[in-house]
């Protein structure tokens, strides 16, 4: 495969890409075609030729935060889907809104998941795991040491276009920011202990919550993520709070540099797919009512049949038999 350009791409591109590959399996025999992967920065290669056995997990993650994405923004005017193609997130993820900050996030923290897991579960692991790791702050010191491994990983691919372009550029700071936050999501489990469950003593241990958990801590953080704006500190720039009203953010907290766009009218040049022709709830006063996902446009409503198991039936032993029911239901869709 020849040379691809190494001008830096945004990560979250190169992560669309990979998710929709039918299998890297197959793609990277060997390490040389790493060099073929499409969009990966220099120090992205050479991750990639030292570990290529992760980077299906890297594929894996990347698909976990599609569907998650997806998932949480189905009722919204924004549902995570955009005119171009592979590129699922699109010119969205671009645009230092909120949504490129949820975005961000939630593909940080796949790729630091579903490396964790593999690893985890033994899935290939290879020497190269634990041998060649080189990732700066982590020593390897057994299987307890999973999820550090897997948010070491996720820091050192998923961060590195952005480190490449330079941390003095604000949207460099807003998503390097929130790549962390989508890594910090708390991976910890706890059991009470005490006198009907009183929790005078709880044991607590690392472990793999299932990715939904992380989308929604994470859509609520996209919630309450804090508009910044950039601040000269001496020789630092910095991403301060945009008014003074809002409180400090953390470390944990999601930033965002822009408002967002409405979403509601089609503007391909932007990469907002509109709203025209989505399904909304006719009776719901929240986003994925017609009032607020129709942007005030109004909505057709028209009849569709449905078809449901209904009578069923368990039957000795041991199975249950159901028929098949139809009927009419009303479709409403934005105009």
């Amino acid at each position: 495969m020849g040379e691809l350009s190494r001008s830096p791409c945004p990560v979250l591109l190169t992560l669309q890409y990979l998710a929709k590959q039918p299998s890297l399996q197959g793609t990277l025999q060997d390490s040389s075609a790493c060099e073929g992967l499409k969009g990966l920065a220099e120090e992205q290669v050479r991750i990639c030729q030292r570990q290529v056995e992760a980077m299906d997990s890297v594929k894996h993650g990347a698909e976990l935060a599609i569907e998650e994405c997806q998932h949480q923004f189905h009722n919204r005017r924004w549902n995570c889907s955009t005119l171009q193609g592979l590129q699922v997130f699109g010119k969205v993820a671009i645009q230092g809104t909120r949504e490129s900050a949820f975005i961000h996030a939630i593909s940080s923290a796949g790729v630091a998941f579903a490396v964790t897991r593999a690893c985890s579960r033994g899935d290939s692991l290879p020497a190269s795991w634990t041998l060649s790791l080189s990732f700066p702050g982590f020593q390897w010191s057994g299987c307890s040491d999973n999820l550090s491994y897997g948010i070491a990983f996720s820091q050192a691919f998923v961060d590195n276009p952005e480190r490449s372009r330079g941390v003095s550029s604000s949207r460099a700071l807003m998503n390097l920011h929130n790549n962390e936050a989508g890594r910090k999501v708390k991976l910890v489990e706890c059991k009470c202990h005490g006198v009907s469950g009183s929790c005078e003593v709880r044991t607590c241990w690392k472990a793999m919550p299932p990715f939904r958990k992380v989308g929604n801590v994470l859509k609520e953080k996209f919630e309450r993520a804090t508009e910044v704006h950039p601040k000269r500190v001496g020789s630092r720039k910095l991403l301060v709070p945009k008014s003074s009203r809002f409180k400090p953010y953390t470390a944990h907290d999601l930033v965002y540099l822009v408002a967002s766009p409405d979403f509601c009218d089609r503007d391909p040049h932007s990469g907002v797919f509109g709203t025209s022709g989505r399904q909304c709830n006719r009776t719901s006063h929240a986003m994925d009512g017609c009032e607020l996902l129709c942007c005030g446009r109004g909505f057709r409503t028209a009849q569709a049949e449905r078809v449901e198991r209904c009578s069923c039936k368990f039957h000795w032993c041991c199975s249950v038999k159901c028929k098949q029911c139809h009927h009419l239901v009303e479709v409403h869709t934005c105009r």
